[in-house]
């Protein structure tokens, strides 16, 4: 299998099941335009997380990393016209091009963009009394990612679910020894799942347009 082919398959599931939308389009778009980096979800995951989303009722959800907005846009449109996204970005100029593509997919109403590092935006957050929330998603810098799931736990209630993306780094997560701070900050994250009596959780290997990665989903217990 070669990364041509995981694109082709990746491709021909999105044309049966992700069919073109003109709001997702324009931001992935204006993504690239930006030189912002390629990391935003395949459309195929961005599909699942709207449909995990759905599955759970979500009527509030935190995302911790906007990038250019795409996943966002995906998970606002399973919330209810009266339900909120609070999305966090730490960049300037990622938080303003997810504005725009928020507010061209007519989105603004719902989603609350805040700029700041996670790691300050979190307390801020958790001061106004915003929580528990029913979905958490994870997509920010990895090293952090012990921390964000510390403060995921903190802004969740019984039956929250929490996801987190690239989890598998091209397989270079069972490596110990790794040098590359993302891998060790995955590593930590997962071992903290594995220890954490608070959730079940469970992760999946994925290939794809993306790459060879994965995610963890866990659920409050």
């Amino acid at each position: 299998m070669t990364q041509e082919q995981w694109t082709a398959v990746d491709r021909y599931f999105s044309d049966l099941l992700v069919p073109s939308d003109p709001a997702l389009d324009t931001a992935l778009q204006t993504s690239v335009a930006a030189g912002l980096p390629p990391h935003n979800v395949s459309p195929n995951q961005g599909k699942l997380l709207l449909l995990l989303a759905q599955i759970q009722g979500a009527r509030s959800i935190l995302e911790i990393g906007t990038l250019g907005g795409y996943s966002t846009i995906w998970l606002a449109r399973a919330l209810p016209s009266d339900g909120r996204l609070i999305t966090l970005e730490a960049d300037p100029k990622h938080a303003e091009i997810a504005r725009a593509n928020i507010a061209h997919a007519g989105l603004s109403h719902i989603v609350d963009l805040r700029l700041g590092k996670a790691l300050s935006t979190l307390p801020q957050i958790a001061a106004e009394g915003h929580g528990p929330f029913d979905l958490i998603f994870i997509d920010a810098d990895k090293p952090s990612n012990p921390e964000y799931f510390a403060w995921a736990l903190k802004l969740s209630r019984r039956g929250s679910l929490i996801i987190a993306d690239n989890v598998v780094r091209n397989g270079a997560v069972i490596d110990p020894t790794s040098n590359d701070l993302s891998v060790q900050g995955v590593r930590r994250f997962n071992e903290l799942l594995a220890s954490e009596p608070r959730v079940s959780a469970t992760a999946i290997q994925t290939v794809g347009s993306k790459g060879y990665d994965g995610f963890a989903i866990a659920i409050v217990i």
